[in-house]
C-alpha cells in the first residue's frame, strides 16, 4: 500500500483546520475538519476553483438553513427537506461537486435550538469555510503535484510494457490468455494517463513565458500519448490476428517482424531523446530504416493478396487493419520525433523541462 501525497495532505488539512478553528474560538471545530476533507484537490488550479464553488455552495446551504429554520423550525423532517432542496439548487447551478459541503453547512446550522440563531449560523458558516481555506492552503503549499514528472514516467512505463509485448508477440513467444489480460490492464493505464494529462493541462502559469513553455510541452505530451496509444492498437491487432499471421507467406511475416522491431527501437529512442538521454540530432539512418521498411511491407503485402482465391483474400482482408495500424504507428512516432527535434532546436529545454528521475507515488 502506497502512502501518496494526497493522503498526507488530507491529514495535514484536517489538522490545520482543527487548529485554526480552535485558535479563532469557533464552536464545533469538527465541522471545519469535515469540510477540509471535501476540499482537498489533486491540483492547485482545481483547489482555486473549489474555493469559489464551495463558497457559493456554503452560501446556498446557509441561506436555505436559516430560511427554513425561521419559517418551519428545525425538526428532522424539515432538515431532510431542506437538504433535498439545497441539493436540487446546487445541481441546477452546476455545483454538483460541492453538494457534500453544502449539506454539512445545512446540518451544522439547523441542528441548533438555542437563542442568537443568526450569530450561531454565521459562526457555523465561518467554521466550514475555515476548513475549505485550510485545505486550499495545504494544496498550495504542501507537496504541490509534479504532473510533468508523473505524466512522463507513466507514459514511459506503459510504453515499455507495450513494446515488450510487441517484441514477444512477433516472435510467437507470448501467451494468448496472459496477453489478453495485460492488454485490458494497459487500456486502463491509458485512461489514467489521459486523466493525468488533463490535470497537467488544467495547471495555470502566471507569466507569458511560462504559459508558452507549458503550451509547447502540452503538444509534446499529447503526441506521446497518441503514439503510445497507436502502439497499443498495433499490439491488439497482433494479438487478435495471431493465427492469420501464421498463414501468411514467410516473406511478409519477416517484413512485419523487421518493421516492428525497427519501430519499437525508434519509439524508445525518441522518448529518451525527450529528456536528453540521447543525441538531440540523431543520424537519419533509423528514420530511413522505418520508412523503407514501411514501404517494403506495404508493397510486399499488396503483391501477395489474390482476390481470385477466396480464402487468401479473406486472410488479406483480416490482416489489412494490422498493416494500417503499423503504418499509422510509424507515422505518429515520426511526428513525435520531429516535434521533439523542433523543441530542442528552437527552445531551451533545460529551462523548461522539470522531469526528475524519481518516480512519485500516485
Amino acid at each position: 500500500m502506497k502512502l501518496g501525497a494526497r493522503i498526507l495532505k488530507t491529514g495535514i488539512a484536517i489538522t490545520l483546520a482543527l487548529y485554526a478553528s480552535t485558535l479563532l474560538g469557533l464552536p464545533s471545530p469538527v465541522f471545519a475538519g469535515i469540510s477540509a476533507v471535501f476540499a482537498i484537490q489533486p491540483s492547485v488550479y482545481r483547489s482555486y476553483l473549489t474555493v469559489l464553488e464551495q463558497l457559493q455552495a456554503n452560501v446556498i446551504g446557509a441561506i436555505g438553513a436559516i430560511v427554513f429554520v425561521l419559517i418551519f423550525g428545525n425538526n428532522p423532517f424539515i432538515i431532510g427537506l431542506t437538504a433535498v432542496l439545497v441539493i436540487i439548487l446546487t445541481r441546477q447551478l452546476r455545483l454538483e461537486n460541492t453538494i457534500s459541503v453544502a449539506i454539512v453547512t445545512v446540518i451544522a446550522i439547523m441542528e441548533y435550538q438555542g437563542p442568537n440563531f443568526f450569530n450561531f449560523a454565521l459562526l457555523r458558516f465561518v467554521t466550514v469555510m475555515v476548513g475549505v481555506l485550510s485545505a486550499s492552503i495545504v494544496n498550495l503549499v504542501f507537496m504541490p503535484p509534479k504532473y510533468e514528472t508523473k505524466l512522463y514516467h507513466k507514459i514511459t512505463d506503459n510504453t515499455e510494457e507495450i513494446l515488450k509485448w510487441i517484441r514477444m508477440n512477433i516472435r510467437q513467444a507470448s501467451d494468448f490468455v496472459t496477453l489478453k489480460s495485460d492488454i485490458d490492464r494497459m487500456k486502463e493505464k491509458m485512461i489514467r494517463m489521459n486523466h493525468f494529462y488533463l490535470l497537467y493541462k488544467e495547471e495555470r502559469s502566471y507569466t507569458k513565458k511560462a504559459r508558452y513553455a507549458q503550451s509547447r510541452k502540452l503538444v509534446l505530451f499529447r503526441q506521446m500519448l497518441t503514439t503510445t496509444n497507436r502502439a497499443l492498437e498495433t499490439l491488439k491487432y497482433l494479438h487478435r490476428l495471431e493465427n492469420e499471421l501464421l498463414h501468411m507467406p514467410d516473406q511478409v511475416r519477416e517484413l512485419i517482424q523487421n518493421e516492428l522491431d525497427c519501430l519499437v527501437n525508434y519509439h524508445e529512442q525518441v522518448l529518451l531523446k525527450f529528456i536528453g538521454k540521447t543525441k538531440t540530432h540523431q543520424p537519419l539512418e533509423m528514420l530511413d530504416a522505418v520508412c523503407t521498411g514501411r514501404n517494403k511491407l506495404l508493397r510486399s503485402f499488396m503483391s501477395h493478396h489474390n482476390p481470385e482465391h477466396e480464402d487468401e483474400y479473406k486472410t488479406w482482408l483480416h490482416l489489412f487493419p494490422l498493416i494500417s495500424a503499423i503504418i499509422d504507428y510509424g507515422e505518429q512516432a515520426e511526428h513525435l520525433d520531429k516535434l521533439i527535434g523542433s523543441f530542442y532546436t528552437y527552445h531551451k529545454p533545460e529551462d523548461e523541462l522539470h522531469i526528475t528521475e524519481q518516480r512519485e507515488d500516485e
